[in-house]
């Protein structure tokens, strides 16, 4: 059964980062978007459930947006008005339904990446 998880991890820290909110949207052809699920980040950086999963997962485009500078405002790091980084987005698709998809971001204030992980 295919699924869709995230982590975040916080690079400043090197710790994982908790209570990060963040949203999924499918993104259609036309440019419109449909908000898939919204969710926050444990203490371990992840979901308490996979954002997606059994028939649910569905290929095509979709846009997972971190809430990075809320996050490390929250800490009591001082960022800039604004923040370098405020919301992540990050596009990928999805194209077997039978896959996992692993999204991890790694950010700080002032950068971040991802790769696609198992």
């Amino acid at each position: 059964m295919g699924r869709l998880s995230t982590h975040v991890l916080d690079t400043v820290s090197g710790r994982p980062a908790s209570g990060v909110a963040l949203t999924l949207d499918l993104l259609a052809p036309d440019g419109s978007r449909r908000r898939v699920t919204e969710a926050r980040t444990n203490a371990d950086g992840r979901t308490d459930q996979p954002l997606l999963s059994g028939d649910a997962l569905t290929p095509g485009t979709y846009e997972l947006s971190f809430a990075v500078g809320a996050y490390f405002r929250g800490l009591g790091t001082e960022l800039p008005e604004p923040a370098f980084l405020d919301i992540v987005p990050i596009r990928f698709g999805i194209a077997d339904p039978g896959g996992h998809y692993h999204v991890p971001l790694l950010a700080s204030p002032w950068s971040y990446s991802t790769y696609r992980g198992s």
